[in-house]
């Protein structure tokens, strides 16, 4: 088997390789994973947090053809990291070939990357997945004629149900340059021969390379810089700026538009579309799940959907059944009997099966109460996402968003963080820009509390007033509100454009979303389990040297003079930090045996929310944004939570609304 794992590191970083690449949602994954065998490696990119696939083809025969997974893209032209990733995935190595795949039902947008590949001379197959949907739409592409306009070899498939696999298996070596006429206004094509002049040779055509440099894109000059230190930078500038005064509109934009004439030639050509009951009921549908008014119906059903499922069965069933039956009556008991017959040293003891131990509190956690309910929002989330309803949530939420400072895809995250927050922070990397990915984090740190959390709060106050339960969400909602609003105003650097493919409503596969399930489930087992361990050992090792005593006796004047609350609370905002549900239990506990009134009991809950977050949390905006960002999240929404609770504290008593 090592040996085994040997040969897999040595293949993996092999000479040939093969890149698969598309627009995002057009089926890569599930391609990749019936492309490769048993060797696969998921790896960030060098010098970012997104991460890569790779995995070795052994049907090619050839024991070092590895294929690259490389994030989805709407352009070669990056408005993304994930963008910038793939550009640089080509122009970093020469490839065997690319495999692009295209969703059949969007032609157009694919065929735009493809006349991109084309001008950077790369060599490809083109995939036409998710065949058998475009058909039930009634589009019906001529792909012999577009396997001549375009000259290279065209598939069609249906991933997920192994179609076409046969056919791209036996042709994965007929990679073909694709030879697409097109032609860019007279300026334009004086510009791209000035510059080609100017350029080194690269894994990129110069023609490729010219027009991405007219196209505005900064990001490339580092790296031919690096192949090239005497390049004429001023002389591409000035022929840039010089091209531009023959437009009214951006040069990018120009050079856009003539691509899309050209893809509008070739689908026209190509494609002949007949509409159908379904299809016009299931855009109908689409529509409606988008307007500013019926769309709120449609995502409160959904909502309500998701909390039977994910929230009621999930968090309630599945979790009182893994905690009190497979981890209370079998497991831990069981290891805490092996550790005393094997290793009967109290100090060990107490780390592994104590209050605070790593069986005990950190796999007990992690496996049994996060797991399932990450598990089943996993699998919600799944449907969501294969029902195209997702992309629909974020165009309906966009104008909301763009107040501070995110674009619609922010939705995405913040629904995610409504199942746990450790979660969803890592896939605030889907955001564009840096800006984005911290004002995200911080609202997710700040306001958006776990569903573990959630239905602690709600059981909490929904029992005793519902009028509290109102003030603390309105409380939760305007303080994301103003922290989202300020913070695009104080933290530097742009926001993105929204760019959001809406591909169309259909019936989910169960098979597709079981995988997804599987692949995302393995994830958080990998990525975060182990932060759950390392969180509980700090707070055992913090106990034993006493630092939690005095952490709560340096906080304990907070929590009675500003928030005022019992001295007993102190422990709940400690616990809290742990863990964001056991902190909202501890004060359950507290209002349970008459130790806070009602006001005590909505400013307790009001700033649990809003409190720092889980330290598993807290761990991953670390690995995510760094100590430095990290630190300041942390502090500022400490600081702030507590300003809130402050303030929430002296208008209770005044105006007596509860």
């Amino acid at each position: 088997m090592h040996d085994h794992q040997h040969k897999s590191s040595e293949t993996l970083n092999g000479s040939s390789t093969v890149v698969l690449l598309g627009n995002p949602n057009v089926g890569k994954s599930v391609i990749f994973g019936l492309l490769t065998g048993k060797y696969v490696d998921v790896s960030n990119y060098p010098g970012t947090t997104v991460e890569i696939s790779k995995g070795i083809m052994p049907f090619s025969g050839n024991d070092n053809e590895v294929l690259i997974d490389s994030p989805g893209i709407n352009s070669l032209i990056p408005m993304s990291e994930d963008e910038r990733i793939t550009r640089d995935i080509l122009f970093d190595k020469a490839h065997r070939g690319v495999i692009q795949v295209i969703d059949a039902k969007n032609l157009r947008r694919g065929l735009f990357i493809t006349l991109q590949l084309a001008e950077a001379g790369i060599p490809i197959i083109l995939v036409l997945n998710i065949y058998d949907e475009a058909t039930e739409r009634g589009i019906y592409i001529d792909r012999k004629k577009l396997g001549d306009i375009l000259g290279i070899k065209i598939i069609p498939m249906v991933a997920t149900e192994r179609m076409g696999l046969p056919e791209l298996k036996r042709y994965i070596h007929n990679f073909q340059k694709p030879s697409i006429p097109i032609s860019f206004n007279e300026k334009i094509e004086n510009a791209i021969r000035e510059i080609s002049y100017l350029l080194p040779e690269t894994k990129i055509s110069k023609r490729g390379v010219s027009l991405m440099l007219l196209s505005g894109d900064e990001t490339l000059i580092a790296k031919l810089k690096m192949l090239l230190p005497d390049l004429d930078l001023n002389r591409i500038k000035s022929i840039r700026e010089e091209n531009q005064k023959n437009f009214n509109e951006p040069l990018s934009y120009v050079i856009q538009k003539e691509r899309l004439v050209t893809v509008e030639k070739i689908y026209n050509q190509c494609v002949k579309s007949e509409g159908g009951v379904a299809a016009l009921f299931r855009t109908k549908i689409g529509n409606l799940s988008m307007h500013p008014l019926w769309g709120i119906p449609i995502l409160l059903s959904v909502l309500y959907f998701m909390y039977k499922f994910v929230g009621e069965f999930g968090a309630g069933e599945v979790v009182d059944f893994m905690e009190e039956t497979i981890f209370g009556t079998y497991i831990n008991p069981w290891i805490t009997a092996l550790i005393d017959r094997v290793l009967p040293i109290q100090i060990v003891r107490e780390a592994i099966v104590g209050e605070y131990g790593i069986i005990t509190m950190g796999l007990t956690y992690s496996i049994s109460i996060v797991l399932p309910i990450v598990s089943f929002f996993f699998i919600f989330f799944g449907i969501l996402e294969d029902s195209g309803y997702l992309p629909r949530l974020t165009v309906m939420s966009n104008k909301l968003f763009k107040k501070i400072g995110l674009s619609g895809k922010a939705v995405l995250p913040m629904v995610l963080g409504l199942g746990c927050d450790t979660m969803a922070t890592f896939t605030v990397r889907i955001l564009e820009t840096r800006k984005e990915r911290i004002i995200a984090t911080m609202l997710l740190a700040l306001g958006i509390p776990c569903s573990a959390q959630l239905g602690v709060v709600m059981g909490m106050l929904g029992g005793i007033s519902e009028r509290a339960l109102i003030v603390v969400i309105c409380t939760v909602l305007i303080q994301l509100i103003i922290v989202g609003y300020l913070s695009s105003k104080i933290i530097p650097g742009r926001s993105s454009d929204f760019f959001m493919e809406l591909p169309p409503i259909r019936i989910p596969k169960l098979s597709n979303i079981l995988r997804k399930t599987y692949y995302r489930v393995k994830w958080f087992l990998k990525e975060a389990v182990p932060l759950f361990i390392i969180g509980t050992f700090i707070l055992f090792a913090s106990d034993k040297v006493g630092l939690l005593r005095f952490i709560e006796r340096v906080t304990s004047p907070v929590v009675t003079g500003i928030l005022g609350l019992p001295d007993k609370a102190t422990w709940a905002f400690i616990v809290g930090f742990l863990r964001r549900d056991y902190g909202a239990a501890g004060l359950f506990y507290l209002q349970k045996n008459n130790q806070l009134d009602l006001i005590q009991t909505t400013i307790g809950v009001a700033v649990m929310i809003l409190f720092v977050p889980c330290l598993a949390n807290f761990l991953v905006i670390i690995k995510e944004q760094g100590w430095k960002w990290a630190t300041i999240i942390v502090s500022f929404i400490f600081s702030y939570a507590v300003f809130v609770g402050w303030i929430l504290n002296l208008l209770l008593h005044r105006i007596r609304i509860l």
